[in-house]
Formats: structure tokens, C-alpha cells, sequence
């Protein structure tokens, strides 16, 4: 697949992207004297130099091995000779991946670096893995799971060419990035784009505009993300040390999530099938970055070998504050999150940074993060357990194989260690929090997190939307998703976006009649709820849960104000009290079995957007709607023909949800 790639690419021909490797390895001198970025202790250049180096030994050994190729290439095009070529960037992307060191964030990052494009070949592979010592087939990025980290700066530039080399088809979704102009690049089957066929290639590319944090990418096709395929994106902000109100000395990436020992789409194809109610999948475990042991012993029935497996070790120095971001990259549980016998400060919800308030225990749901400041300073013992746990009582059925801890190794100390894997650590004594866990699946108290920076929502919408979701019970007995009479079914092959703008360039009427509201007459309401709203406007949307589950919405291309939250039928004397001085702004919040969520939105973010419950069962079953937001500009848009040419492959259907066709006409 042909792409345009400018000459700091593998494949470009020049040296210039050995030059910038070099730079990034041997980058450490750039400290300025913001308070927010000295270490502790204000310690002295030659002690830092000194760590600094015991610390990336063999990083800075790299580096000057590329820089004796690097000056060898230069003395040959001095010379005349064509500089060496790379390629296949594809086989030297794989040859260059590493497993994930505990997705640490080099302190000594160039936050005030003009804005770069940042390019990655990533090859989509199923094999077979044993994370926590049952073997399973996977689906992974150039061999790592989870998947490589992105970090880049606020203005950067991301190109990520793929190659699916996987035996379904895929894509990727870039799970809370604006995609403000490139709505294309957003990753939603059935929605912006046709999946990429097995043996396909394909490149997203957009900038990064107007945000920062902490974000994931994750595939958006079928479950697959219960296989593996996620990972980290972590935007930087210049302002990034005085919007984070807590001085911090390290940076690292904690990604939690459930875990199925079963592939997700036989799980799916058993989920959907009749008289099953929504009884989700119970998961038989969960991760933290990819690790956990599990007791090969008690499961017989399995293909296991823990020989290999490990506890995920964070190396944390005493006497310093760590940033930690968690990610809950699951596709179903809630977890509570701990760290034995220390309180810590939440600093940022959703990508939005917030006044730093005190919790010990943090609740976060599947799509959801948050950073927490955890301060090194306990004298009771030198290592503590990190303790994430699944609130069970949310799970409609047992799993005898289901263990719903799992646990992280915290341990004070100054060097690197690695996991030496096993069941041979020396554990943790620490001590639990003596409260029990929650027996509820809702949102953490978000009331008292108010954003750093001050914007407040508009004093009242133009239109308000009211939702409700459940799940019902229809024909053949299958129970499927909805928002009020729609259950979303996508078309792998012709995208709302893509059709959308075919019917508004061709002038046809069901689709450039100016409306607000649901369009019915261009899209097919039962299978796909499209609101269309014109010019920029400030809506409410309001969503009346009547199901005995919880729901965390996400929606995309978006942050929305959350304006109320509760239990009950939704008073609509609400708004006779709201707080519109600066509310929370987040990308997914949660309604909670039989309750409501209000949330305010002002609609300037051009394109097809998906809203959504990130369980990844209810998506599946149906849990999905659509904003049309500016159709006046998205219409006169076009497509590639990179994009549209994807969606005349064959393979398409390859991982997709089943049809319920395959069910029709089946008594059982």
C-alpha cells in the first residue's frame, strides 16, 4: 500500500531518522527549572548524570551503536554512495519490539519539542500466548501484548501503518482522541470505515489538537479487544507539569483488565445465542499489563505452563511521588484499586486534569482512566501489594475458575529490577484496607474532581435527547441491546460516514434536508440511530437506564460536560440546581443499573460519532447510537480511495458479531 512518507521514515532513503533515534536515546540534559520537574532533594547534576545513567545503561549503549552506523552512513553519502535503504520497515519494526518494561514514561521527555510526525509499522498477528500460564490464541501488535505504547506530544502528528496479518479482519480505534478533521481515522467499523480484510494494509493518520493525558487505542471490531489487541497513548502537554498539581518524580502506564481464558468469539457467539437474557461471560481472571500466576493445579482442564508467567513489579523509589495512569482496558468487570496502607491523590479523569483530592480506594470501569499521585513514604515495610479487584456481585453467573483479585507488587527501590517470573517471589506483608469492597457497579464520586483548568458549560442546551437504554427480549428469543426502539447492527461494508456523504454529494434529500433529530428516512432505525444535528449547538443528552446493569457510555470525538448523575427516574426538576461553574469533562461515565445520566455537549466537532456502552458484550449486542454532528461540512467531505477500495475486500465478516440470522427460524 502506497503511503505518503516523508523522509524521516525507514523507507525514505535518508539518515534522518537514525539521527532522531539517537537524539531520542541520549535525550536527559533538557531539565529547566520548573519545580514541578527537579527530582527530590534538588540533587546535583552529577549525582542526576550518575543515575541517570546506571538507569539507562543500556539504552545509551544503543544509542552509541547508532551513532557509529550513523556516522559510517554519513561518510559513505559524503562520499557519493546512496545511503543503506530499510526495506521492509515491517520486518524491522518486529525486529525491534520489546516486551513492555512496565510502560515507564522517560522523565526526561521533551515537553516544549516542536510538533513532529511520529510514524510506527505495526503487524497484527494472532499467536498463541500464556500471560498468566493458561495458553490461549491471542491477537497482538509486532508479537507484544498488550500492545506498544504511543506517546507523543500535543500538536504531534500519529502514523500508524498496518498490516494485518491476523485471520480476522480488524481495525483500530484511537479511544478518546478528538479526530477534530479526520472523523475517517476514528477506527468504527460499520461507522467510519470497512474493517481492514485479513492480508490488508491500511494507515491512520491525524494530529493531535486541543488535549493531553491519558488515552488507549483499542480494536473496534467484534471483542477483539478481550484478545489483546489494546495498548497506551500517552499525550503530553508544554503545560503539563502546572496543570498536574502534585510534583511527580516518575510516570508510568498501569493498564488493568478481565481476562477470559476462552477466545471472545466463541464467548460472544454462546452470549448471544437464545434465552441467555444478557448473562454476560464471567471472566476466569484479570491482568495488570498483561501479567498475573495463575495455579496450573487447580485447572486441569486447561493447557497451562506458569513457568513463564509473573506478577507485574513496580520499581518505585522511596521518598518520591509517582504518577500513576490506570486504564481499564477490560471488556467487562469494574475494578477497585488499591495500594496497601497508602492513600493517594487523583490528578486526572478522562484526559482532563483535576484538583488533586485524596481517595485510598479507586473504582474505574472498562474505557475509563485516571493518574493518581501515590508518595513513596512508608516505613512499614519495603514492598506493598497494588490490589485490583472485580466487583463480582455485578456478574450474572458463577465461573468456578473465576479468581477476582489480582494483584501487583509495589516495592520501594532505586534500581531496575526485572520479574524473574514464577511463584518463587518473596510477597508482600502489607496490610488491606479493612472496608470491604463495593458490592455496586458504579462510577466513583466524581462531585468533588473539579478540572484545573476553568470552563464552564453553557447555561442551558438548545435540545435535549432523551434515551433510554435497556435490553429486550424478541423474536427466537434473543436478547439484544437497545437505545429506545434501535439495536445497532453494523454494515462492513458500507459505513454510515461513507454513505452520508455519497447521498449528500449526489443531492439526495433524505440525507441534505436540514433537520434536529433522528434521521429516519437516510438510515435504517432499526439497526442504526442516527440523531443529525445542524450548525453548533449546545445539547442535553439524557439516558434512562432500565436495565439491572451497569453501562459506562463513551462517546467519541468528544468530551462532555457531566452535569448530574442518579438513581431512579430522572427528575427533570434537575436542572433547577445544577453546578454549571466548571463540571467534570470525560469521555465515558456510567449510568448505573435503573438510574440516569445527564450530560451536555456542544456539538463542533464535525462527523459520525459513535455513543456507546464500552462493556464490550453490550456493544456487541446492540448498545450503540450515532451523533451526526455539522453534516453541512461532513457532506462535502471525501473519502480516499485507500478508505473506500477497503470495503470491496474479501474477509470483511471475518470476526465480526453474528448475524442473528443464524439463529432465526431455530426453536433450539
Amino acid at each position: 500500500m502506497e503511503s505518503d512518507l516523508d523522509d524521516a521514515s525507514p523507507s525514505g532513503g535518508g539518515a534522518g531518522w537514525q539521527v532522531e533515534q539517537a537524539q531520542a536515546l541520549l535525550a536527559g540534559s533538557s531539565y529547566d527549572n520548573d519545580e514541578h520537574e527537579k527530582p527530590s532533594g534538588h540533587e546535583s547534576k552529577t549525582k542526576r548524570a550518575s543515575k541517570y545513567f546506571r538507569l539507562h545503561r543500556s539504552k545509551i549503549t544503543a544509542a552509541l551503536s547508532l551513532l557509529f552506523v550513523l556516522t559510517t552512513t554519513l561518510i559513505v553519502w559524503w562520499n557519493g554512495s546512496e545511503a543503506p535503504v530499510i526495506s521492509n520497515p515491517w520486518r524491522a519494526a518486529l525486529d525491534a519490539a520489546e516486551p513492555p518494561q512496565g510502560y515507564t514514561l522517560d522523565r526526561y521527555w521533551e515537553f516544549d519539542a516542536p510538533p513532529r510526525r511520529r510514524e510506527y509499522w505495526w503487524t497484527i498477528e494472532n499467536i498463541e500466548l500464556n500471560p498468566d500460564g493458561v495458553y490461549k490464541s491471542m491477537v497482538v501488535i509486532n508479537g507484544q501484548f498488550p500492545g506498544p505504547m504511543i506517546r507523543c506530544n500535543e500538536g504531534d502528528i500519529i502514523v500508524v501503518n498496518i498490516r494485518n496479518e491476523g485471520v480476522n479482519a480488524t481495525s483500530i480505534h484511537w479511544h478518546g482522541i478528538y479526530q477534530n478533521g479526520t472523523n475517517r481515522m476514528d477506527g468504527t467499523v460499520g461507522i467510519t470505515q470497512c474493517p481492514i480484510a485479513p492480508g490488508g494494509v491500511f494507515t491512520y493518520e491525524f494530529k493531535i489538537n486541543g488535549q493531553s493525558g491519558t488515552y488507549w487505542y483499542h480494536a473496534h471490531q467484534g471483542t477483539q479487544v478481550a484478545d489483546g489487541l489494546y495498548g497506551p497513548l500517552i499525550v503530553h502537554s508544554r503545560l503539563e507539569h502546572h496543570l498536574q498539581k502534585v510534583r511527580y518524580d516518575s510516570d508510568r502506564v498501569i493498564m488493568v483488565q478481565d481476562y477470559y481464558h476462552d477466545h471472545s468469539g466463541a464467548l460472544l457467539v454462546k452470549y448471544l445465542e437464545p434465552d441467555r437474557e444478557n448473562a454476560e461471560p464471567v471472566p476466569d481472571g484479570a491482568l495488570i499489563n498483561g501479567k498475573n500466576i495463575r495455579d496450573c493445579d487447580a485447572l486441569p482442564h486447561r493447557r497451562c505452563d506458569n513457568t513463564t508467567a509473573g506478577l507485574a513489579i513496580l520499581n518505585l523509589a522511596p521518598n518520591e511521588n509517582h504518577r500513576l495512569r490506570f486504564i481499564n482496558t477490560g471488556s467487562f468487570a469494574e475494578f477497585q484499586i488499591q495500594v496497601d496502607e497508602h492513600e493517594f491523590v487523583v490528578t486526572e479523569v478522562d484526559g482532563t486534569d483535576v484538583k488533586p483530592v485524596y481517595y485510598h480506594r479507586l473504582n474505574i470501569n472498562p474505557g475509563q482512566r485516571y493518574s493518581i499521585i501515590l508518595s513513596t513514604n512508608r516505613t512499614t515495610t519495603g514492598s506493598f501489594w497494588l490490589r485490583a479487584r472485580m466487583i463480582t456481585d455485578c456478574f450474572a453467573e458463577r465461573n468456578a475458575d473465576l479468581i477476582p483479585e489480582v494483584r501487583a507488587i509495589v516495592q520501594y527501590s532505586q534500581e531496575e529490577m526485572r520479574d524473574t517470573g514464577g511463584l518463587s517471589h518473596q510477597f508482600p506483608s502489607s496490610l488491606d484496607w479493612p472496608e470491604s469492597i463495593e458490592q455496586v457497579c458504579k462510577d466513583m464520586n466524581t462531585t468533588e474532581l473539579v478540572p484545573v483548568m476553568v470552563s464552564a458549560a453553557p447555561s442551558k442546551a438548545d435540545t435535549t435527547y432523551y434515551l433510554w437504554g435497556n435490553f429486550q427480549i424478541g423474536a427466537w428469543r434473543l436478547s439484544r441491546g437497545f437505545f429506545n426502539d434501535s439495536s445497532w447492527k453494523p454494515d462492513v461494508r458500507s459505513p454510515t460516514l461513507s454513505r452520508f456523504i455519497r447521498g449528500y454529494s449526489a443531492g439526495n434529500e433524505s440525507f441534505t434536508t436540514t433537520r434536529n433529530g433522528i434521521n429516519e428516512v437516510g438510515f435504517n432505525i432499526d439497526r442504526e440511530l442516527v440523531v443529525q444535528i445542524d450548525g453548533i449547538q449546545t445539547i442535553d443528552i439524557v439516558i434512562q437506564n432500565f436495565d439491572d446493569g451497569n453501562h459506562p457510555m463513551h462517546l467519541h470525538g468528544y468530551k462532555y460536560f457531566v452535569l448530574a448523575q442518579g438513581h431512579g427516574y430522572y427528575p427533570w426538576d434537575t436542572y433547577s440546581s445544577l453546578d454549571l461553574s466548571n463540571p467534570l469533562r470525560r469521555d465515558t461515565a456510567s449510568v448505573q443499573a435503573y438510574s440516569w445520566l445527564l450530560i451536555r455537549l456542544v456539538t463542533d466537532n464535525p462527523g459520525m460519532w459513535a455513543l456507546h456502552c464500552h462493556i464490550s458484550w453490550h456493544t456487541e449486542a446492540g448498545m450503540l447510537m450515532q451523533f451526526l454532528t455539522r453534516p453541512d461540512i461532513v457532506g462535502k467531505w471525501s473519502l480516499p480511495s485507500a478508505q473506500t477500495n477497503m470495503c470491496e475486500a474479501d474477509g470483511l465478516e471475518k470476526g465480526m458479531t453474528p448475524s442473528d440470522d443464524m439463529w432465526s427460524g431455530n426453536p433450539g
